[in-house]
């Protein structure tokens, strides 16, 4: 039996309203220029902060903004998102061959936690993890490291399912399995290049390498 370990934004939920939005908020109260929704389809996924800086060139106006994105994120932005068609369904078939299931994402866990129960979800999984406030285990490595201390769960047989690069990166780091899957945010190349084992088209193939 393995666990399996879900990334959440591009995995699990499709959130580009809320994120995208919430960063043009964020620019346009600190003057900066304010790309399109789907100009910033690229901050979905890697650590939040790290994108502001290229957003806004400095640190201290990355740090500001990153204030400003709560500020309306944690309101408004957090709902602005949607569970991938049969989602649950296929979370369903996977909770009946008994594996252990985890949401692994670089998403505050305060924020992450709320997501995943508005969207009926929380039943699947034993637990949400997530980074602090503060940038703690914002980068996936650390997460999963911390991930799999507390599940104490061995990670040559773990499985991550991520759609972007750092989610297949934070995965082989640890020694686990590392799928990707291409409804989210991350192209082929990207997760072929950053060392996906597994590539999935669509969210009910997960069950192809999630049964043994």
């Amino acid at each position: 039996m393995v666990t399996i370990f879900f990334d959440l934004d591009g995995t699990l939920t499709n959130p580009k309203p809320g994120i995208t939005r919430s960063i043009q908020y964020a620019l346009e109260r600190l003057d900066v220029p304010v790309p399109s929704e789907d100009e910033l389809t690229w901050c979905i996924g890697p650590p939040l902060l790290a994108s502001l800086r290229k957003l806004t060139g400095a640190d201290e106006l990355a740090d500001r903004a990153l204030l400003l994105y709560r500020e309306r994120f944690s309101d408004i932005g957090l709902f602005e998102n949607e569970a991938y068609s049969g989602i649950a369904d296929t979370l369903s078939s996977l909770a009946a061959t008994r594996q252990r299931m985890f949401v692994a994402t670089s998403k505050p866990a305060v924020y992450a936690s709320r997501i995943v129960d508005h969207f009926g979800l929380k039943p699947y999984f034993e637990r949400v993890f997530g980074s602090e406030l503060d940038g703690t285990r914002v980068d996936k490595p650390d997460l999963l490291r911390y991930a799999l201390d507390e599940a104490k769960v061995d990670a040559s047989s773990a499985i991550m399912i991520g759609d972007r690069s750092h989610d297949v990166i934070g995965a082989r780091t640890n020694g686990m399995i590392a799928i990707g899957v291409l409804y989210g945010y991350g192209s082929e190349t990207e997760l072929r290049e950053a060392g996906a084992h597994h590539i999935c088209a669509a969210h009910p193939e997960l069950l192809g390498h999630c049964v043994v």
